[in-house]
């Protein structure tokens, strides 16, 4: 929707430094538009001067007036002539887009339980039979179990979780739903309990 007269921050170009607002770009803006040195200088010292008030915190880390002279000059897309008193070529690194990370978009059969209880089922296919086995297995049922609720795929009972641990580790693992009791709730109460006894 294009209405006359509205001006919306959508339309607008991009902040390079969106904790700083418009206002202090249209002034980086401004400052650069300036047909001398000394105005610009002045211009650049009076926005700094306004970017540390803005952040009175900044105040607390060391080298806190270098930083803002980097944030100008990244700003200002390191086109601003002034003198700056500190040296600002490092900023470009800052400025730079980092790679997007490889990520492993491999298909999970459920993806509700993720990547790495899948990896946990791929390690219980493996391991000896034995009490270690048997506690990482509890361990994962009980995972399985918060991660059903979490993400609310359907029913979250113990049966499923069981089903789902025998089907994903092939078989190896199978609980028997009369023994096993997956309380994830009674789980969190103890470490309630033991948060209020602090």
């Amino acid at each position: 929707m294009d209405i006359q007269g509205l001006d919306y921050n959508t339309q607008r170009e991009k902040l390079v430094l969106p904790e700083y607002g418009r206002e202090v770009q249209e002034m980086v803006k401004h400052a650069m538009t300036r047909k001398t040195k000394e105005m610009r200088q002045v211009c650049a010292e009076n926005i700094i001067s306004i970017m540390e008030r803005m952040f009175p915190a900044v105040k607390e880390g060391a080298n806190y007036k270098q930083k803002l002279w980097e944030q100008l000059a990244i700003m200002s897309n390191f086109e601003l002539d002034v003198d700056y008193p500190f040296d600002v070529s490092s900023a470009k690194k800052i400025s730079t887009r980092p790679q997007p990370m490889a990520y492993d978009m491999g298909k999970l059969p459920a993806k509700h339980y993720g990547k790495l209880l899948f990896n946990i089922f791929e390690e219980l296919k493996t391991m000896p039979e034995g009490p270690e086995r048997d506690e990482l297995a509890l361990t994962t049922a009980k995972q399985m179990k918060r991660n059903l609720m979490l993400w609310s795929h359907g029913s979250s009972d113990d049966e499923k979780v069981i089903s789902d641990l025998a089907r994903y580790t092939n078989g190896v693992i199978q609980l028997d739903p009369t023994t096993v009791k997956i309380d994830v709730a009674a789980e969190r109460d103890s470490v309630d309990r033991r948060r209020k006894k602090k």
